[in-house]
């Protein structure tokens, strides 16, 4: 990986963010803002630092309502002065109907009008309750790319900290309360990004994505599986995976409990 070259293009399509920024352009910036997401990814958190805090300090002004506004009231400002000559060119003479009907010899015939609405066409009552509806899909949602993964995982590792200090634990509904943008994600996305959140953690230090619990503070189910990839040994047993995890919670509270947010 060319570091070198991957800061290169990661500026430049930071300045082209910050430019359609500057004139509203909601869908270009929108897509920037992707794009410098799926570059940062490419490498790891410690590389690109600089430019996640900048994507995260634009993800506020994209969210922001009066941005979003303005940039609705600027795009509509510009459709309309792009219709407005069309407009201009496609109205008909006055008198093109009477030279119309000179030429043929006989006077075009009009569309009819639509019936009124009697009721007889609508449905009936009873076709639109809730007996009638198709029941809802629980499908698992689409897998996300990188990009979005990473920017998830930037997100929430603060939170998690914060979680630690607080000596507490959490679960992904409780983060998506916390993170309103946060999409519903699939499962696999789900231990992508926790796996993110502690992939360049400092040497001894204890792995936040223990703190992600399910039902009522019980070990998630793929934690073994996460920590074994992030080089913490987990028996093949539910007990000592259990006991693992255990000591993990207990040492993120006791590592966390005195460090200042951003300090490590």
């Amino acid at each position: 990986m060319d570091v070198a070259r991957l800061h290169r293009n990661l500026n430049h399509i930071l300045l082209d963010l910050q430019r359609a920024v500057e004139r509203y352009a909601v869908a270009e910036a929108t897509s920037l803002y992707s794009l410098a997401w799926s570059q940062a990814a490419e490498a790891p958190p410690s590389e690109t630092r600089k430019q996640r805090e900048e994507l995260q300090a634009f993800k506020k002004v994209l969210n922001s309502a009066s941005w979003l506004e303005e940039g609705r009231r600027r795009a509509a400002t510009a459709d309309v002065r792009q219709e407005s000559p069309a407009r201009q060119r496609s109205t008909v003479c006055p008198g093109a109907r009477p030279a119309e009907k000179r030429a043929s010899g006989h006077v075009p015939r009009r569309e009819a009008k639509p019936a009124k609405d009697t009721g007889a066409n609508r449905p009936s009552s009873h076709m639109s309750g809730s007996g009638s509806r198709t029941p809802a899909r629980r499908d698992e949602p689409p897998l996300l790319e990188t990009g979005q993964l990473s920017e998830i995982a930037t997100e929430l590792r603060p939170l998690l900290e914060q979680t630690a200090r607080m000596g507490a634990t959490t679960t992904w509904s409780r983060i998506g309360m916390r993170l309103p943008a946060l999409p519903r994600l699939h499962r696999d996305d789900q231990s992508v990004i926790l796996w993110l959140v502690d992939e360049e953690r400092q040497k001894g230090e204890p792995l936040l994505c223990a703190l992600v619990t399910v039902g009522d503070r019980q070990m998630h189910p793929r934690f073994p599986v996460i920590a074994e990839q992030l080089g913490l040994a987990c028996s093949d047993t539910a007990a000592q995976q259990q006991m693992a995890w255990s000591y993990e919670v207990l040492k993120a509270h006791q590592y966390w409990r005195h460090r200042r947010p951003g300090r490590g």
